[in-house]
C-alpha cells in the first residue's frame, strides 16, 4: 500500500508538472523552449530523488511509532493529490500533458474541441432554451435509442437539434421527422426494427426516427473507427457520392482536419454544430441552466464538463 500510494502521488504530480512545463516552454527554439524544458525535467528528477530520500528518513521514524503509519500516510497523500490535481484549475495542465504525449493527433483534436466551444459561445442562449424545452417531449425516446445502441444520449440530442431543432417535419430535401432521416441502408433499418421489435418503421414516429438515427450513427462510427468527428460527418453525408470513406480515399485525407478543406460549408461544419448543441444539453443536464462561456471561470468549468462523446480529460 505504501508503494502504491507513493507511485500514484508521483505519477499525478509528474503529469501536472509536465503539463505546465509544456505550456510555459512551448515552441521549437532550442534556448527558449527545448533547453529550458529539458532542464526542468532534470530538476524534477533531482527533486523527486530528494523527496524519496526525505520519505525514507521519515519512514524510519514513523515505523518506530507504528508499522501502519507509513502506508496510511502514503495513501492519504495519494488521495489528497488525486483530488487536488483533478480540480478545474488544473484542467489546462492536464490538457497540455495530453498534447505533449498525444502529439499531432491530440493537437488536432484539441483544435476541433475549441471550435465546438467557440460555436457554443456564439449561440443564442434564448433560442437554445426554447429548443431545450421543446426537446423534453422527445428525450425519453432518444435516451432509449441511445441506450440500445450504446451512444451518449446528449450526442443524439445534438443531432436532432441540428437536423430539426426539435420541430419534426418533412423537408423539401427529402428529410423526414425528428432526425430528418433520408437514405438508410437496409441493414440499419433491420437493426432498428429488431431493437424496437417492429416489422415496419414509420419515419413520422419520433421513437422509430430516433432508433433509426442511433443505428445509423453507430454504423458510421464503426466505419470510421470510432472517430467521432468523422462518424458525424459520414452520418451527414450518407451514402451519396460513395460515402465519406470513398471521398477520403479519393483525396488522400486521413482525418477530419485533412478532409475539412475539401468539403462545402454545411457538411464541413456539421460535426461542430452537432457537438456544440450536445454540449448545451450536457450543461443544461448537469447545471440546470446554460452557462455563459465568457463569464468568470465558466470556460474552464465547461471544458471540465467535456464534449459528449469526446474524451477530453482523465
Amino acid at each position: 500500500l505504501e508503494f502504491l500510494g507513493l507511485a500514484i502521488s508521483a505519477v499525478l504530480a509528474i503529469m501536472v508538472i509536465l503539463g505546465y512545463s509544456a505550456d510555459w516552454f512551448s515552441g521549437t527554439r532550442f534556448f527558449t523552449s527545448l533547453l529550458p524544458f529539458a532542464i526542468g525535467v532534470l530538476g524534477m528528477i533531482i527533486t523527486t530523488t530528494g523527496l524519496l530520500i526525505g520519505w525514507w528518513k521519515l519512514r524510519k521514524w514513523l515505523q518506530g511509532k507504528s508499522l501502519f503509519l507509513s502506508p496510511v500516510l502514503a495513501i492519504c497523500i495519494a488521495v489528497f493529490i488525486a483530488w487536488f490535481s483533478m480540480q478545474d484549475q488544473f484542467a489546462l495542465a492536464r490538457g497540455h500533458f495530453r498534447t505533449l504525449v498525444g502529439g499531432k493527433s491530440e493537437a488536432g483534436r484539441l483544435t476541433l474541441a475549441h471550435q465546438v466551444y467557440a460555436a457554443y459561445r456564439r449561440s443564442d442562449s434564448e433560442q437554445l432554451k426554447k429548443m431545450l424545452n421543446r426537446a423534453e417531449a422527445y428525450n425519453s425516446d432518444i435516451k432509449d435509442a441511445a441506450k440500445e445502441f450504446d451512444i451518449d444520449p446528449n450526442l443524439l440530442q445534438g443531432i436532432a437539434a441540428t437536423e430539426s431543432s426539435f420541430l419534426p417535419r418533412d423537408s423539401v430535401d427529402g428529410g423526414h421527422g425528428l432526425f430528418q432521416i433520408t437514405q438508410v441502408p437496409k441493414e440499419i433499418i433491420a437493426q432498428a426494427g429488431k431493437r424496437l421489435e417492429e416489422h415496419q418503421l414509420l419515419l413520422s414516429n419520433p421513437r422509430h426516427n430516433a432508433f433509426l438515427a442511433a443505428a445509423t450513427l453507430k454504423f458510421y462510427l464503426s466505419e470510421m473507427n470510432d472517430d467521432l468527428f468523422l462518424g458525424l460527418l459520414a452520418y451527414n453525408i450518407g451514402p451519396a457520392n460513395g460515402g465519406l470513406k470513398f471521398i477520403m480515399q479519393q483525396y488522400g485525407a486521413t482525418d477530419f482536419v485533412t478532409i475539412q478543406p475539401y468539403l462545402q460549408l454545411l457538411p464541413r461544419d456539421y460535426p461542430i454544430r452537432v457537438l456544440s448543441y450536445s454540449l448545451a444539453f450536457r450543461i443544461w443536464q448537469q447545471e440546470g441552466k446554460l452557462l455563459a462561456y465568457e463569464e468568470g471561470k465558466n470556460a474552464q468549468h465547461i471544458q471540465g464538463i467535456g464534449i459528449p462523446g469526446l474524451l477530453m480529460d482523465f
